[in-house]
Protein backbone atom coordinates (compact mmCIF):
# COMPACT_ATOMS: atom_id res chain seq x y z
CA UNK A 1 0.00 0.00 0.00
CA UNK A 2 1.02 3.43 -0.87
CA UNK A 3 2.09 5.68 1.89
CA UNK A 4 -0.92 8.11 2.80
CA UNK A 5 -0.42 12.02 2.82
CA UNK A 6 -0.55 12.58 6.13
CA UNK A 7 0.87 9.12 8.11
CA UNK A 8 2.96 10.28 10.97
CA UNK A 9 0.88 13.09 12.06
CA UNK A 10 -1.37 12.34 15.10
CA UNK A 11 -4.93 14.10 15.64
CA UNK A 12 -6.08 14.63 19.16
CA UNK A 13 -9.95 15.15 18.55
CA UNK A 14 -12.53 16.38 21.00
CA UNK A 15 -15.14 17.02 18.82
CA UNK A 16 -18.48 16.95 18.93
CA UNK A 17 -21.76 16.18 16.73
CA UNK A 18 -20.96 16.70 13.27
CA UNK A 19 -19.07 19.85 12.22
CA UNK A 20 -15.56 18.75 14.07
CA UNK A 21 -16.22 15.26 14.01
CA UNK A 22 -16.41 15.23 9.85
CA UNK A 23 -13.27 17.79 9.97
CA UNK A 24 -10.92 14.90 11.86
CA UNK A 25 -12.67 12.27 9.23
CA UNK A 26 -11.21 14.09 6.57
CA UNK A 27 -7.79 14.04 8.39
CA UNK A 28 -7.82 10.17 9.30
CA UNK A 29 -8.94 9.51 5.78
CA UNK A 30 -5.40 10.91 4.91
CA UNK A 31 -3.75 8.85 7.00
CA UNK A 32 -3.35 10.90 10.58
CA UNK A 33 -2.99 8.81 13.68
CA UNK A 34 -7.01 10.72 15.06
CA UNK A 35 -7.44 9.62 18.71
CA UNK A 36 -10.81 10.84 19.54
CA UNK A 37 -11.10 11.37 23.75
CA UNK A 38 -14.36 10.76 25.48
CA UNK A 39 -15.46 10.91 29.04
CA UNK A 40 -17.39 7.43 30.55
CA UNK A 41 -19.11 10.44 32.92
CA UNK A 42 -20.43 12.74 30.22
CA UNK A 43 -22.61 11.87 27.19
CA UNK A 44 -22.60 14.51 25.03
CA UNK A 45 -25.88 15.44 23.54
CA UNK A 46 -25.91 14.01 19.98
CA UNK A 47 -22.41 13.60 19.98
CA UNK A 48 -22.64 9.15 20.06
CA UNK A 49 -26.26 9.79 20.02
CA UNK A 50 -29.10 11.21 21.82
CA UNK A 51 -28.91 8.71 24.57
CA UNK A 52 -26.64 6.75 26.49
CA UNK A 53 -28.90 3.64 27.54
CA UNK A 54 -32.30 3.85 25.18
CA UNK A 55 -35.12 1.55 25.09
CA UNK A 56 -36.65 0.31 22.25
CA UNK A 57 -39.56 1.76 22.58
CA UNK A 58 -36.91 5.28 23.32
CA UNK A 59 -35.42 4.64 19.59
CA UNK A 60 -38.86 4.06 17.68
CA UNK A 61 -40.01 7.46 18.66
CA UNK A 62 -36.85 9.30 17.54
CA UNK A 63 -35.39 10.63 13.71
CA UNK A 64 -34.03 8.21 10.97
CA UNK A 65 -30.44 10.40 11.78
CA UNK A 66 -30.18 9.76 15.21
CA UNK A 67 -31.87 6.52 16.41
CA UNK A 68 -31.94 4.65 13.87
CA UNK A 69 -29.45 1.99 15.20
CA UNK A 70 -29.76 -1.76 13.06
CA UNK A 71 -33.19 -2.45 13.57
CA UNK A 72 -33.95 -0.07 15.50
CA UNK A 73 -32.39 -2.44 18.86
CA UNK A 74 -30.38 -0.57 21.22
CA UNK A 75 -27.92 -3.64 21.30
CA UNK A 76 -25.30 -4.23 24.77
CA UNK A 77 -23.45 -0.86 23.48
CA UNK A 78 -25.92 1.50 21.80
CA UNK A 79 -23.74 4.35 22.18
CA UNK A 80 -21.66 1.98 19.48
CA UNK A 81 -24.38 1.88 17.07
CA UNK A 82 -25.99 4.72 16.28
CA UNK A 83 -25.67 6.69 12.53
CA UNK A 84 -25.27 10.15 13.43
CA UNK A 85 -22.10 9.32 15.19
CA UNK A 86 -20.75 6.24 12.66
CA UNK A 87 -21.35 8.05 9.89
CA UNK A 88 -18.49 9.90 10.40
CA UNK A 89 -16.23 7.69 12.95
CA UNK A 90 -14.07 5.74 10.49
CA UNK A 91 -10.71 5.44 10.74
CA UNK A 92 -9.99 6.97 14.02
CA UNK A 93 -9.19 5.76 17.34
CA UNK A 94 -10.67 5.74 20.18
CA UNK A 95 -9.87 6.51 24.09
CA UNK A 96 -11.23 7.48 27.44
CA UNK A 97 -9.99 9.94 29.58
CA UNK A 98 -11.68 11.97 32.55
CA UNK A 99 -10.42 15.91 32.31
CA UNK A 100 -12.10 16.81 35.74
CA UNK A 101 -10.62 13.52 37.61
CA UNK A 102 -7.82 13.35 39.34
CA UNK A 103 -4.84 13.05 37.27
CA UNK A 104 -6.89 13.69 33.57
CA UNK A 105 -5.50 16.88 32.72
CA UNK A 106 -1.47 15.29 33.29
CA UNK A 107 -2.46 12.57 31.06
CA UNK A 108 -3.75 15.41 28.30
CA UNK A 109 -0.64 17.37 28.33
CA UNK A 110 1.31 14.10 27.96
CA UNK A 111 -0.29 13.02 25.01
CA UNK A 112 -0.20 16.93 23.73
CA UNK A 113 3.49 16.37 24.03
CA UNK A 114 3.43 13.57 21.38
CA UNK A 115 0.89 15.16 18.78
CA UNK A 116 1.39 17.22 16.56
CA UNK A 117 -2.49 18.44 16.31
CA UNK A 118 -5.48 19.24 18.49
CA UNK A 119 -9.29 20.27 17.01
CA UNK A 120 -12.17 20.79 18.88
CA UNK A 121 -15.51 22.59 18.04
CA UNK A 122 -17.32 23.06 21.63
CA UNK A 123 -18.57 26.62 22.65
CA UNK A 124 -15.63 29.01 24.21
CA UNK A 125 -16.80 28.42 27.77
CA UNK A 126 -16.21 24.48 27.87
CA UNK A 127 -12.56 25.22 26.49
CA UNK A 128 -12.55 27.37 29.85
CA UNK A 129 -13.75 25.70 32.35
CA UNK A 130 -11.32 21.93 30.92
CA UNK A 131 -8.53 24.80 30.99
CA UNK A 132 -7.67 24.10 27.77
CA UNK A 133 -6.10 26.93 26.02
CA UNK A 134 -3.44 27.03 23.08
CA UNK A 135 -0.85 28.71 25.36
CA UNK A 136 -1.57 25.22 27.90
CA UNK A 137 -0.47 23.16 24.65
CA UNK A 138 1.94 25.44 23.61
CA UNK A 139 4.09 24.50 27.05
CA UNK A 140 3.59 20.93 26.65
CA UNK A 141 4.39 21.56 22.60
CA UNK A 142 5.20 24.45 20.98
CA UNK A 143 4.96 23.48 17.55
CA UNK A 144 1.38 22.03 18.17
CA UNK A 145 -1.24 23.17 16.13
CA UNK A 146 -4.72 24.31 17.37
CA UNK A 147 -8.05 24.08 15.47
CA UNK A 148 -10.85 25.85 17.46
CA UNK A 149 -14.30 25.65 15.67
CA UNK A 150 -16.71 27.72 17.90
CA UNK A 151 -19.99 28.60 16.26
CA UNK A 152 -19.56 32.19 16.47
CA UNK A 153 -15.69 32.34 16.86
CA UNK A 154 -14.18 32.85 20.73
CA UNK A 155 -14.82 36.70 20.68
CA UNK A 156 -17.70 39.28 20.05
CA UNK A 157 -21.18 39.38 21.66
CA UNK A 158 -22.25 35.66 20.41
CA UNK A 159 -18.47 33.59 21.94
CA UNK A 160 -20.69 31.43 24.53
CA UNK A 161 -23.70 30.87 22.55
CA UNK A 162 -24.83 27.54 21.65
CA UNK A 163 -25.40 26.08 18.65
CA UNK A 164 -25.87 23.58 16.33
CA UNK A 165 -26.22 23.63 12.81
CA UNK A 166 -29.33 24.91 12.51
CA UNK A 167 -29.03 27.44 14.34
CA UNK A 168 -26.51 28.80 12.69
CA UNK A 169 -28.41 28.63 9.10
CA UNK A 170 -31.01 30.63 11.07
CA UNK A 171 -28.59 33.47 12.30
CA UNK A 172 -26.63 33.22 8.97
CA UNK A 173 -30.34 33.61 6.88
CA UNK A 174 -30.07 30.65 5.29
CA UNK A 175 -33.31 29.46 6.83
CA UNK A 176 -35.52 32.16 5.56
CA UNK A 177 -33.92 31.77 1.89
CA UNK A 178 -34.67 28.07 1.39
CA UNK A 179 -38.40 28.21 2.38
CA UNK A 180 -41.18 27.86 0.67
CA UNK A 181 -43.10 31.48 -0.96
CA UNK A 182 -46.74 30.69 0.65
CA UNK A 183 -45.19 29.54 4.02
CA UNK A 184 -43.23 30.75 6.94
CA UNK A 185 -39.78 29.89 8.22
CA UNK A 186 -41.79 27.49 10.84
CA UNK A 187 -42.49 25.55 8.17
CA UNK A 188 -38.86 24.75 7.37
CA UNK A 189 -37.24 21.05 7.72
CA UNK A 190 -33.40 21.17 9.41
CA UNK A 191 -30.39 21.57 7.14
CA UNK A 192 -27.27 21.70 8.07
CA UNK A 193 -24.97 22.80 6.02
CA UNK A 194 -22.88 24.79 7.78
CA UNK A 195 -21.76 21.95 9.85
CA UNK A 196 -20.45 20.02 6.82
CA UNK A 197 -19.14 23.47 5.21
CA UNK A 198 -17.30 23.84 8.54
CA UNK A 199 -16.33 20.12 8.57
CA UNK A 200 -14.61 20.79 5.02
CA UNK A 201 -12.94 23.80 5.55
CA UNK A 202 -11.37 22.75 9.06
CA UNK A 203 -9.24 19.77 7.63
CA UNK A 204 -8.04 22.23 4.76
CA UNK A 205 -7.11 25.22 7.68
CA UNK A 206 -5.09 22.13 9.42
CA UNK A 207 -3.69 20.73 6.17
CA UNK A 208 -2.67 24.97 5.69
CA UNK A 209 -1.09 24.95 9.26
CA UNK A 210 0.74 21.45 8.94
CA UNK A 211 2.21 23.10 5.49
CA UNK A 212 3.54 26.20 7.41
CA UNK A 213 4.65 24.37 10.06
CA UNK A 214 6.88 22.61 7.31
CA UNK A 215 8.57 25.32 5.95
CA UNK A 216 8.83 26.92 9.53
CA UNK A 217 8.98 24.72 12.31
CA UNK A 218 6.12 26.71 13.73
CA UNK A 219 2.79 25.51 15.41
CA UNK A 220 -0.08 28.06 15.27
CA UNK A 221 -3.70 28.29 16.85
CA UNK A 222 -6.86 28.56 13.88
CA UNK A 223 -10.43 29.77 14.92
CA UNK A 224 -12.90 28.94 12.47
CA UNK A 225 -16.10 30.35 12.95
CA UNK A 226 -18.83 28.36 11.39
CA UNK A 227 -21.10 31.25 10.91
CA UNK A 228 -18.58 33.22 9.38
CA UNK A 229 -17.46 29.93 7.11
CA UNK A 230 -20.93 29.15 6.42
CA UNK A 231 -22.07 33.15 5.08
CA UNK A 232 -20.00 33.35 1.67
CA UNK A 233 -22.31 30.57 0.60
CA UNK A 234 -25.17 32.91 0.28
CA UNK A 235 -22.47 35.96 -1.09
CA UNK A 236 -24.89 36.79 -3.99
CA UNK A 237 -27.77 37.57 -1.41
CA UNK A 238 -25.13 39.57 0.67
CA UNK A 239 -24.12 41.88 -2.42
CA UNK A 240 -27.44 42.20 -3.79
CA UNK A 241 -28.93 44.02 -0.55
CA UNK A 242 -25.62 45.59 -0.25
CA UNK A 243 -25.36 46.79 -3.90
CA UNK A 244 -29.45 46.95 -4.51
CA UNK A 245 -30.92 46.82 -1.04
CA UNK A 246 -33.13 43.58 -1.74
CA UNK A 247 -33.27 41.45 0.85
CA UNK A 248 -33.67 37.69 -0.25
CA UNK A 249 -36.83 35.84 0.51
CA UNK A 250 -38.44 32.35 0.10
CA UNK A 251 -38.62 31.10 -3.53
CA UNK A 252 -39.00 27.57 -2.91
CA UNK A 253 -38.16 25.67 -6.01
CA UNK A 254 -39.02 28.83 -8.17
CA UNK A 255 -35.80 30.69 -9.70
CA UNK A 256 -36.20 33.91 -10.46
CA UNK A 257 -35.09 33.72 -14.01
CA UNK A 258 -36.51 30.34 -15.36
CA UNK A 259 -39.28 28.11 -14.97
CA UNK A 260 -38.57 25.66 -12.54
CA UNK A 261 -40.47 23.30 -9.99
CA UNK A 262 -40.25 20.12 -8.81
CA UNK A 263 -43.25 17.55 -9.99
CA UNK A 264 -45.01 14.03 -8.45
CA UNK A 265 -44.52 11.06 -10.45
CA UNK A 266 -45.99 7.55 -10.31
CA UNK A 267 -45.51 5.69 -7.21
CA UNK A 268 -44.74 7.03 -3.69
CA UNK A 269 -43.90 10.38 -2.74
CA UNK A 270 -41.64 9.88 -6.18
CA UNK A 271 -40.85 13.66 -7.71
CA UNK A 272 -38.55 15.07 -10.22
CA UNK A 273 -37.31 18.49 -10.94
CA UNK A 274 -37.13 20.35 -14.21
CA UNK A 275 -35.89 23.63 -15.26
CA UNK A 276 -36.68 25.80 -18.71
CA UNK A 277 -34.22 28.78 -19.08
CA UNK A 278 -35.19 29.60 -22.09
CA UNK A 279 -37.58 29.99 -25.11
CA UNK A 280 -35.07 27.29 -26.58
CA UNK A 281 -35.83 24.78 -24.07
CA UNK A 282 -39.42 25.59 -24.08
CA UNK A 283 -39.33 24.46 -27.66
CA UNK A 284 -37.52 21.21 -26.89
CA UNK A 285 -39.80 20.41 -23.73
CA UNK A 286 -43.03 20.89 -25.89
CA UNK A 287 -42.01 18.52 -28.12
CA UNK A 288 -41.14 15.96 -26.01
CA UNK A 289 -44.44 16.39 -24.62
CA UNK A 290 -45.92 15.66 -27.95
CA UNK A 291 -47.58 19.50 -28.24
CA UNK A 292 -50.47 18.78 -26.12
CA UNK A 293 -53.11 22.08 -26.36
CA UNK A 294 -52.22 23.44 -23.55
CA UNK A 295 -48.33 24.12 -24.62
CA UNK A 296 -50.09 26.02 -27.29
CA UNK A 297 -52.10 28.63 -24.99
CA UNK A 298 -51.36 32.29 -25.58
CA UNK A 299 -50.32 32.71 -21.70
CA UNK A 300 -47.38 30.15 -22.39
CA UNK A 301 -45.77 32.02 -25.40
CA UNK A 302 -43.09 33.48 -24.35
CA UNK A 303 -40.34 33.50 -21.32
CA UNK A 304 -42.25 35.94 -19.03
CA UNK A 305 -45.33 35.05 -19.87
CA UNK A 306 -44.72 31.77 -18.76
CA UNK A 307 -43.11 33.32 -15.65
CA UNK A 308 -45.68 35.32 -14.85
CA UNK A 309 -48.65 31.97 -15.31
CA UNK A 310 -45.98 29.58 -13.52
CA UNK A 311 -48.85 28.27 -11.24
CA UNK A 312 -50.75 27.33 -13.71
CA UNK A 313 -48.14 25.64 -15.58
CA UNK A 314 -46.75 23.75 -13.05
CA UNK A 315 -50.95 22.37 -12.97
CA UNK A 316 -49.81 21.18 -16.28
CA UNK A 317 -46.36 19.78 -16.29
CA UNK A 318 -47.79 17.79 -12.79
CA UNK A 319 -50.35 16.12 -14.48
CA UNK A 320 -48.05 14.78 -17.15
CA UNK A 321 -45.18 13.72 -14.85
CA UNK A 322 -47.60 11.88 -12.51
CA UNK A 323 -48.07 9.23 -15.06
CA UNK A 324 -44.42 8.28 -15.21
CA UNK A 325 -41.93 7.08 -13.80
CA UNK A 326 -39.03 9.45 -12.45
CA UNK A 327 -36.39 7.98 -14.44
CA UNK A 328 -38.66 7.95 -17.55
CA UNK A 329 -38.93 11.61 -17.25
CA UNK A 330 -35.17 12.19 -16.64
CA UNK A 331 -34.19 10.29 -19.46
CA UNK A 332 -37.08 11.69 -21.99
CA UNK A 333 -36.15 15.17 -21.10
CA UNK A 334 -31.99 15.01 -20.73
CA UNK A 335 -32.16 13.15 -24.04
CA UNK A 336 -33.80 16.56 -25.76
CA UNK A 337 -30.94 18.85 -23.88
CA UNK A 338 -33.62 19.82 -21.36
CA UNK A 339 -32.45 19.73 -17.65
CA UNK A 340 -34.42 17.25 -15.23
CA UNK A 341 -33.61 14.60 -12.62
CA UNK A 342 -35.10 12.86 -9.85
CA UNK A 343 -35.30 13.18 -6.66
CA UNK A 344 -33.45 10.50 -5.21
CA UNK A 345 -33.89 9.11 -1.41
CA UNK A 346 -30.85 6.94 0.10
CA UNK A 347 -32.13 3.78 -1.30
CA UNK A 348 -31.97 5.37 -5.09
CA UNK A 349 -28.45 6.48 -4.44
CA UNK A 350 -27.14 2.69 -2.76
CA UNK A 351 -28.36 1.12 -6.35
CA UNK A 352 -27.21 3.99 -7.90
CA UNK A 353 -25.55 2.29 -10.91
CA UNK A 354 -22.97 5.60 -11.54
CA UNK A 355 -22.36 5.46 -7.62
CA UNK A 356 -21.56 1.72 -7.75
CA UNK A 357 -19.16 1.65 -10.34
CA UNK A 358 -17.18 4.27 -8.81
CA UNK A 359 -17.45 2.48 -5.80
CA UNK A 360 -18.89 5.83 -2.99
CA UNK A 361 -20.14 3.31 -0.46
CA UNK A 362 -17.77 0.90 1.22
CA UNK A 363 -18.63 -2.50 2.99
CA UNK A 364 -17.25 -1.78 6.65
CA UNK A 365 -17.35 -4.37 9.57
CA UNK A 366 -17.61 -2.51 13.41
CA UNK A 367 -17.85 -5.56 15.97
CA UNK A 368 -21.57 -3.68 18.25
CA UNK A 369 -22.94 -2.65 14.57
CA UNK A 370 -22.16 -5.16 12.01
CA UNK A 371 -21.17 -4.92 8.22
CA UNK A 372 -23.15 -2.35 6.60
CA UNK A 373 -22.33 0.15 3.59
CA UNK A 374 -20.89 3.52 4.31
CA UNK A 375 -20.26 6.46 2.48
CA UNK A 376 -16.01 6.59 1.95
CA UNK A 377 -13.87 9.72 1.35
CA UNK A 378 -15.21 12.07 -1.09
CA UNK A 379 -12.81 12.44 -3.53
CA UNK A 380 -9.82 10.18 -5.25
CA UNK A 381 -6.39 10.41 -5.24
CA UNK A 382 -4.34 8.39 -8.18
CA UNK A 383 -0.68 7.57 -6.06
CA UNK A 384 -2.45 7.31 -2.61
CA UNK A 385 -5.65 5.73 -2.96
CA UNK A 386 -8.46 6.44 0.04
CA UNK A 387 -10.00 3.78 1.64
CA UNK A 388 -12.24 3.10 4.89
CA UNK A 389 -9.26 0.88 6.68
CA UNK A 390 -10.90 0.69 9.66
CA UNK A 391 -15.14 0.82 10.96
CA UNK A 392 -16.91 3.68 13.01
CA UNK A 393 -14.41 3.43 16.36
CA UNK A 394 -15.91 2.06 19.50
CA UNK A 395 -15.82 4.42 22.94
CA UNK A 396 -12.48 3.42 24.56
CA UNK A 397 -11.91 0.83 21.98
CA UNK A 398 -7.92 1.82 21.67
CA UNK A 399 -7.05 2.37 24.90
CA UNK A 400 -4.85 -0.15 25.91
CA UNK A 401 -2.94 0.79 22.65
CA UNK A 402 -2.88 4.65 23.57
CA UNK A 403 -2.13 4.18 27.87
CA UNK A 404 0.75 1.74 27.19
CA UNK A 405 2.02 1.80 24.09
CA UNK A 406 1.87 5.56 23.38
CA UNK A 407 2.43 6.77 27.23
CA UNK A 408 4.11 3.87 28.20
CA UNK A 409 2.35 3.44 31.38
CA UNK A 410 2.54 0.01 33.40
CA UNK A 411 -0.18 -2.69 33.95
CA UNK A 412 -0.64 -1.25 37.33
CA UNK A 413 -0.53 2.23 36.49
CA UNK A 414 -3.47 1.13 33.63
CA UNK A 415 -5.53 -0.81 36.36
CA UNK A 416 -5.67 2.72 38.67
CA UNK A 417 -6.57 4.62 35.53
CA UNK A 418 -9.22 2.11 35.18
CA UNK A 419 -10.63 1.89 39.12
CA UNK A 420 -10.65 5.91 39.11
CA UNK A 421 -12.89 5.92 36.42
CA UNK A 422 -10.46 7.16 33.55
CA UNK A 423 -10.93 3.68 31.24
CA UNK A 424 -13.25 1.76 30.10
CA UNK A 425 -15.68 1.09 27.21
CA UNK A 426 -19.08 1.30 28.75
CA UNK A 427 -21.06 4.26 30.04
CA UNK A 428 -22.58 3.53 33.42
CA UNK A 429 -25.96 2.10 33.76
CA UNK A 430 -27.38 5.05 35.45
CA UNK A 431 -26.84 7.23 33.04
CA UNK A 432 -29.57 8.58 30.72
Amino acid sequence: MPKLPLEGVRVLDITVVWAGPYCTSFLADLGAEVIRIESLNTFVPLGRGPMAHPTEEDLKGMSPWAGATPGRVPGARPWNRYPIFNAHARNKLGMTLDFFRPGGMDIFKRLVKISDVFVENNPTSTMENLGISYPLLQEQNPGIIMLRMPAYGNTGAYRNHRAYGLHIEGVIGHTLQRGYADMDPSANSTVLMSDAAGGTQGAFAVLAALHHRKRTGRGQLIELSQAENALPFMGQSFMDFSMNGRNASTLGNRHPYAVQGCYPCKGDDRWVTITLFDDKDWAAFVQALGIPDWCREEKFADAISRYRSHDELDRNIAQWTEQLETNDVMRLLQSVGVAAGPVMDQRDAYEDPHLNEREVFEEVYQEDTGTHRYPGAPYKMSETPIKIRRGPVRLGEDNEYIYKTLLNCTGEEYAELEAQGHIGMDYPEDMP
